[in-house]
């Protein structure tokens, strides 16, 4: 367990008041919270558990494994014995077929190789924001617990007071502020991993 597990079962108790007070009376008109429920779609309690689930070690796991996959792929393209002691149609054909296999092994963007880096490349990338995703979520909840919002929120029952609707509302816009905005970074990541296999304009 991290400092993120720890701190959301802290939170836990505040995190349900708040996604309580926002069901039941909503938040105050024109406040900061209705834009970052559109952008995330979640109530804060399950924006912070969806990050929570995130687990970097997993995929950090698969990357050794992948890059020794692609060193497999570009040795064997040059080993592959070129046809230097016989002629005729049938070592002509034995040599376009052993460009071709060399070629899909380790030569071009889209040879096996190259994608298997690229998608090691990747895994690193998005090992590096969950990891940097859960610090920055246990961050704004460890503020957020020390917060005066909290402290109304604490003290609240039943069906909620203006006060606690205010309070509610903060909370939540600060939570999932930060949960969007780690969100939009991995879109970034994803979009520019498309964006290189793509084939480039001539």
């Amino acid at each position: 367990m991290d400092r993120l597990d720890h701190l959301l079962t802290a939170a836990e108790p505040l995190l349900a008041r708040v996604d309580q007070v926002l069901s039941a009376a909503g938040a105050p008109p024109g406040h900061d919270v209705w834009p970052e429920l559109r952008r995330v779609r979640l109530l804060p309690g399950d924006a912070a558990r969806a990050v929570a689930a995130l687990h970097p070690s997993a995929l950090a796991d698969a990357v050794p494994e992948l890059r020794a996959q692609a060193r497999v792929c570009a040795d064997t393209a040059g080993t592959l014995p070129m046809a230097t002691t016989w002629t005729g149609s049938a070592a002509e054909a034995y040599e376009s077929a052993r460009r071709r296999t060399a070629e899909q092994l380790n030569l071009g963007p889209e040879s096996l190789s190259h994608r298997m880096a690229a998608t090691a490349d990747l895994a690193d990338a998005l090992t590096d924001w969950m990891t940097r995703t859960r610090v920055d979520l246990a961050g704004t909840l460890a503020g957020v617990l020390t917060s005066a919002e909290a402290l109304t929120l604490a003290t609240g029952a039943g069906f909620p007071q203006p006060d606690e609707t205010r309070a509610a509302a903060d909370v939540a816009a600060v939570l999932l502020r930060s949960v969007g905005d780690s969100y939009d970074q991995a879109e970034d990541l994803l979009d520019d991993a498309l964006a290189l296999k793509s084939p480039q304009p001539i």
